[in-house]
C-alpha cells in the first residue's frame, strides 16, 4: 500500500513549492530511489526542469522530462501516466493522480495559499477514506 506524506510549507510562494520539490527529489535520488514529479502542464514541467539545473550550485540532480531517457532517476511529467518503475511520486497537480497506487510513496506538497490548501484537503480526504497511511509534515 502506498505511504502518503503531506508536506505543508509556511508560505504561499510558487517558487517555494518548486524548490522544496527539487530538494525532495534530490533526497530521494541520494537514497537511491527513482522519482516521478507529476505536474499540471508542460510549461510547469519545463520551469521545474530549469530550476533543477540551478537549485544547487555544487551538485547535479539527474533528471529529464518524462519519456526522454528511461535510465534517468528523476522524471518530470504532465498529462499522462508515467511509463517505467518509480519509487516516489511527487504530486503538484490539484487532483489525485489516477496512477498513484503503483508507487511505494507519494508526496503531496502544499503551500499556504487558500486554493492549494483546499485542494490538498480534498486529496487528503480521498486517501483517508480509502485507508492509506497518511503523515503530515508542517515545515
Amino acid at each position: 500500500m502506498t505511504n502518503i506524506d503531506f508536506y505543508v510549507l509556511p508560505d504561499s510562494s510558487h517558487r517555494g513549492r518548486a524548490l522544496f520539490t527539487c530538494k525532495l527529489a534530490d533526497k530521494a535520488f541520494g537514497l537511491g530511489h527513482t522519482c516521478f514529479v507529476h505536474l499540471p502542464s508542460e510549461t510547469e514541467a519545463r520551469e521545474l526542469d530549469n530550476l533543477m539545473w540551478t537549485f544547487r550550485d555544487r551538485s547535479f540532480l539527474p533528471h529529464c522530462l518524462a519519456g526522454e531517457d528511461p535510465r534517468t532517476p528523476v522524471h518530470l511529467g504532465f498529462g499522462h501516466e508515467p511509463s517505467g518503475d518509480f519509487h516516489l511520486l511527487i504530486n503538484l497537480c490539484a487532483e489525485v493522480p489516477s496512477f498513484f497506487s503503483r508507487f511505494e510513496r507519494l508526496a503531496e506538497i502544499l503551500d499556504a495559499s487558500d486554493e492549494i490548501r483546499a485542494q490538498g484537503r480534498e486529496r487528503y480526504r480521498f486517501y483517508k477514506e480509502r485507508g492509506y497511511p497518511l503523515e503530515i509534515h508542517n515545515l
